[in-house]
C-alpha cells in the first residue's frame, strides 16, 4: 500500500546502540555469549573493565549524579542471572521472562526510572540456557494452559539484539514449544536480526506507539514513529503477529487530533497482511511521587505534567499507589481511542484499557 503523502521521511536514521564502556563478570567469559560480546566489544574498540557482580557497578565516569546516570545508560554490564524466579506480568502475560535490565533510550516517563533505582546501566544475561529451562518449567506446570511469557519489562530486548542475540534464542524456543508463547514491545526499529527466526506465529511483536507531541517531547534516543511503522511491516511480512501498544496516553493540547491523526497514519502505513490478527493496549499515563522527583532531577526540562492535583490518587499491590487521570478524563480518552481503533481495524482486538 502506498504511503505517498501520509508519512513524511524519517529526519534522523536512528542508529543501533553501541555502549561507551562495558563490563563483565569473570565468569561470564566461560559462556560462548559472552566470548561473542566479548569479541564485539574488542572489534569495537570499547573501553572493558571487570566486575564482581552486574548489580553493582559503583566507579562509574562523571562529575554528577545526571552525568553519571547519562553515562550509565551507555554502560552495558554482561552477567549471569542468578535469580531464576520469575516475576508475574499481568495483564500482558503471566511471567515475565529476563532477556535484559535496562534501556538506552531516554523515555521521561518510563517506570524504570524509579524501579532500577541508582542502577540505570544496562545488564545482559550470557547464561540463556538456564533462563529457558526455567521457562520450560513453568511450561509444564501450567499444561495444558498456555502460558505467555512477557521479554520487555525491564529493557527494550530489541534495541539490544545486535549485541546479544537473545530474542532470537528465546522466539525460536517458544516457536518448539506446543504450549509456550513470547511477547514483548519496543521503540527500536532494528529488526532485522530476527525476521528469519523461526517463530511458528509464538511470538507477538508489538511496538510501542503515541501521538507525534509525546514521541517528540518525551522519547529521545528511540527511532522515529515512520521507523518504527516500516520495521512493523517488515514484522508482519515475517509472518509474526502483530501488536502496538498506545502508552503512556497523555492529556496534551490538541491530543484528539494528535491520537486520530496516529491511528490514521498507522492505517495507511501497514500492509494488509498486518492486519489481521491485529492487538491493541491502551495504557494512561500514571506516576508515582517517587517517580516524579526522580524524573525532575533527570530530566529537568520536561515538559511531562505530574500535577497531582489534576490527578486520581489508584492503589496498586502491596499498598503502593499512583496518580492517574480522573474517571471523566480516562473514559474520554479510552472512548476516543478505541472508536478511532475500530474505524481504522475493525477486526482488531483491545486487549485492555489501563
Amino acid at each position: 500500500m502506498s504511503t505517498a503523502g501520509i508519512l513524511s521521511p524519517p529526519v534522523r536514521d536512528t542508529q543501533v546502540f553501541v555502549p561507551e564502556l562495558v563490563y563483565f563478570e569473570p565468569d561470564a567469559l566461560n559462556y560462548p555469549k559472552g566470548q561473542k560480546i566479548h569479541a564485539w566489544a574488542t572489534q569495537q574498540g570499547l573501553p572493558i573493565r571487570m566486575t564482581t557482580s552486574h548489580n553493582r557497578i559503583t566507579n562509574l565516569p562523571g562529575d554528577s549524579d545526571l552525568e553519571k546516570y547519562r553515562i550509565a545508560k551507555r554502560t552495558l554490564v554482561v552477567g549471569i542471572r542468578k535469580t531464576l524466579k520469575f516475576d508475574q506480568s499481568k495483564p500482558s502475560a503471566e511471567y515475565a521472562i529476563p532477556v535484559a535490565t535496562g534501556c538506552m533510550a531516554h523515555c521521561h516517563y518510563c517506570y524504570l526510572q524509579t524501579t532500577l533505582g541508582a542502577k540505570p546501566y544496562i545488564r545482559v544475561y550470557v547464561n540463556t540456557d538456564d533462563i529457558l529451562q526455567q521457562a520450560k518449567q513453568y511450561i509444564d506446570e501450567r499444561a495444558p494452559e498456555i502460558t505467555r511469557f512477557e521479554a520487555a519489562c525491564t529493557s527494550d530486548p530489541v534495541g539490544l539484539e545486535h549485541i546479544s542475540g537473545s530474542l532470537k534464542e528465546y522466539i525460536e524456543f517458544m516457536g518448539r514449544e506446543p504450549l509456550g508463547r513470547l511477547r514483548f514491545v519496543t521503540k527500536f526499529h532494528h529488526v532485522e536480526p530476527l525476521l528469519d527466526a523461526k517463530h511458528n506465529k509464538h511470538t507477538r511483536f508489538r511496538f510501542s506507539i503515541n501521538a507525534d507531541y509525546v514521541i517528540k517531547n518525551f522519547e529521545p534516543a528511540t527511532s522515529s514513529f515512520s521507523e518504527r511503522i516500516t520495521a512493523a511491516g517488515k514484522v508482519a511480512r515475517a509472518g509474526y503477529p502483530l501488536g502496538f501498544i498506545i502508552a503512556p496516553i497523555i492529556w496534551h493540547e490538541g491530543w484528539e487530533n494528535g491520537y486520530a491523526e496516529l491511528l490514521a497514519q498507522l492505517k495507511e502505513a501497514l500492509p494488509q497482511e498486518a492486519t489481521s490478527d491485529l492487538t491493541f493496549e491502551l495504557i494512561q499515563h500514571r506516576f508515582t511521587k517517587t517517580a516524579k522527583t526522580i524524573i525532575q532531577q533527570r530530566y529537568p526540562k520536561t515538559k511531562l505534567e505530574m500535577d497531582e492535583a489534576k490527578r486520581k490518587y489508584k492503589w496498586g499491590r502491596w499498598g503502593q499507589g499512583k496518580y492517574v487521570y480522573p474517571d471523566e478524563q480516562a473514559n474520554t480518552l479510552r472512548e476516543f481511542i478505541t472508536e478511532h481503533i475500530f474505524t481504522h481495524f475493525p477486526q482488531a482486538n483491545i486487549d485492555y484499557f489501563t
